[in-house]
C-alpha cells in the first residue's frame, strides 16, 4: 500500500525517470517542491517552460543551445578542425569542464543499439559525413563511451570514414570499462583525450 498520496505518487515517479534520480531521492525532491510556497513552485514551472520553448539543437553540432548556433561553434579561438564525436549532450558538457579540449564536437544524440533497435540511421551519422566532407577537416576524435554499444558506435564511425583523408582517433581506454562518460571526472577525461590513440 502507497504511503503518499495518488497525486504525490504521480510526481515522484516523474522524477524517477530522470536519469542518475533514484526512488529515494525523487521522493526528497517531490517533497521539497511541494514544500515551496505557490509563487516559488510557478517560478520554477516558468524556468523549465522558458528553456524548453527557447532552448533547440545546434544546426552545426547538434549540441543544445538558445541561439542560432552554439557557444561552441561560434567560437573562433577553437580549433574546428578537430571534431570530437559523443553521444549525447552531456557528454560533451563532461568533456568542456576538464577546459584541455580546445576543439569542437559532434553530438550524435544516442548510440548503435541492435537490442533496441537503434541503427545509424537513427544518429547524426550523415550530418557527421557531411562536415567531414564539406568542412576542413583534419581529425575526428570518437569519444564514444567505452561499452559494448559504445564501441560498435566507434567502429562504423571510423568504417564510415574511412574514405576520408582525416586521422581518426579514439579516446584513451583509461575510462574503466562500462562507464558512461558524463560521469568521469574532468581530469581523467581529459588524459582521455590527450593520450587518445589512432585507429
Amino acid at each position: 500500500m502507497s504511503d503518499f498520496p495518488d497525486r504525490i505518487e504521480e510526481l515522484i515517479r516523474e522524477i524517477s525517470s530522470l536519469p542518475g534520480i533514484g526512488p529515494k531521492s525523487a521522493e526528497r525532491i517531490s517533497l521539497c517542491i511541494l514544500s515551496k510556497n505557490e509563487s516559488e513552485v510557478e517560478k520554477f514551472v516558468n524556468i523549465i517552460q522558458k528553456a524548453k520553448e527557447n532552448m533547440h539543437l545546434c544546426p552545426v553540432c547538434f549540441n543544445i543551445t538558445d541561439k542560432e548556433r552554439c557557444n561552441v561553434c561560434t567560437d573562433s579561438k577553437r580549433n574546428h578542425s578537430i571534431i570530437c564525436v559523443v553521444e549525447e549532450v552531456r557528454d560533451l558538457f563532461a568533456i568542456e569542464k576538464g577546459k584541455y579540449y580546445d576543439g569542437v564536437f559532434h553530438v550524435l544524440h544516442g548510440r548503435i543499439d541492435p537490442m533496441n533497435h537503434i541503427s545509424p540511421e537513427n544518429l547524426k551519422m550523415k550530418e557527421l559525413v557531411k562536415r567531414v566532407s564539406e568542412e576542413d577537416v583534419k581529425e575526428i576524435i570518437i569519444a564514444t563511451n567505452p561499452n559494448f554499444n559504445g564501441d560498435i558506435t566507434a567502429l562504423y564511425i571510423q568504417r564510415l570514414l574511412k574514405p576520408y583523408d582525416i586521422k581518426i582517433t579514439r579516446i584513451a581506454t583509461g575510462l574503466p570499462k562500462g562507464t558512461e562518460i558524463d560521469f568521469v571526472d574532468s581530469v581523467t577525461l581529459s588524459m582521455a583525450i590527450k593520450d587518445r590513440k589512432e585507429i
